[in-house]
């Protein structure tokens, strides 16, 4: 008999045709007999949900975003958590590199003035020769390292603990800030990293500096950075992530020097296609008796 799935958010057609290949899927409410929750990387899953699932054994996040996760809950109760890690680190990178040229550049900007007629425009700046700082340096922020070293004057990041790399460490967020023209966001969400880019932050990164957010919408105090943009604090601001998704604030979305997309940094065709395949052998190896490839510590 097909195991019972819980489909706790909206996931992409594919991944649930091959889902009910295999499974029994559950919407709307959880049965007690399911073993499996699976959803996106801004699914939460709490103790009250928890309560509801006695026959739980694994989350299978379509993501890498566990932040909507009661991890404590979930270790108490012997679940295992599993992520498709790798299958999009590539297409945040890009998108985090794209976000950043767009502002410097004014891509988005310049798109709309031409399409209103006007072909005389601002000038846009130079983004050889920039100090690109990353905040988090797990899989996604060295791959936009590693993208980012062409045009860097200097590559540095701010992590838990320095990383056996050549780029600079900086142990605090604000420091890294300072001494960035570039501030990109790739850290996990959560408590700890809760408003990280505050109105200080903002401050030190200063009026050359352009903010790009791929990670979460968490990790920075919206109102401060609005408060910045509005008063050319920062430069401008490149972003996927937003405090209250789907919801972005109308300040955001009126200022020519932000450029901002619906959270598709891990939107491609062939990354949603990996993704999907690793939910289903994240589910499989699961059942089989072994260890998820895509496991959480």
């Amino acid at each position: 008999m097909p195991q019972d799935i819980f489909l706790a958010t909206a996931i992409p057609p594919a991944l649930e045709i091959a889902l009910a290949e295999r499974f029994t899927l559950h919407r709307d409410t959880p049965p007690p007999t399911a073993r499996v929750i699976v959803g996106g990387g801004m699914m939460t899953v709490d103790a009250a949900l928890l309560d509801q699932l006695p026959a739980l054994q694994i989350i299978a996040v379509h993501g890498v975003g566990f932040d909507g996760i009661d991890r404590e809950a979930v270790a108490a109760r012997g679940i295992r958590i599993a992520i498709t890690p790798d299958a999009l680190t590539d297409d945040v990178a890009d998108q985090a590199i794209a976000l950043w040229l767009a502002v410097d550049r004014r891509i988005a900007a310049n798109d709309r003035a031409l399409r209103m007629g006007n072909w005389t425009v601002p000038l846009g700046r130079r983004a050889t020769g920039r100090r690109i700082g990353i905040f988090g340096l797990g899989r996604i922020g060295q791959a936009i390292a590693r993208r980012a070293e062409p045009f860097a004057a200097e590559i540095l990041y701010t992590a838990r603990s320095a990383k056996p790399v050549a780029w600079r460490y900086v142990p605090e967020l604000a420091q890294l800030a300072e001494e960035s023209d570039v501030l990109i966001l790739a850290a996990p969400g959560g408590t700890e990293t809760h408003g990280a880019v505050d109105a200080e932050v903002l401050d030190r990164l200063g009026a050359d500096g352009v903010l790009v957010n791929i990670a979460r919408g968490s990790l920075v105090d919206e109102e401060a950075l609005i408060a910045a943009l509005e008063s050319h604090r920062i430069a401008g601001a490149g972003l996927d992530v937003f405090a209250d998704e789907p919801e972005v604030p109308y300040a955001l979305r009126r200022m020519n020097h932000v450029v901002l997309a619906p959270h598709q940094g891990s939107a491609t065709r062939e990354g949603r296609a990996e993704m999907a395949q690793m939910v289903i052998a994240n589910l499989e190896a699961h059942f089989d008796g072994q260890e998820p490839p895509g496991l959480l510590d």
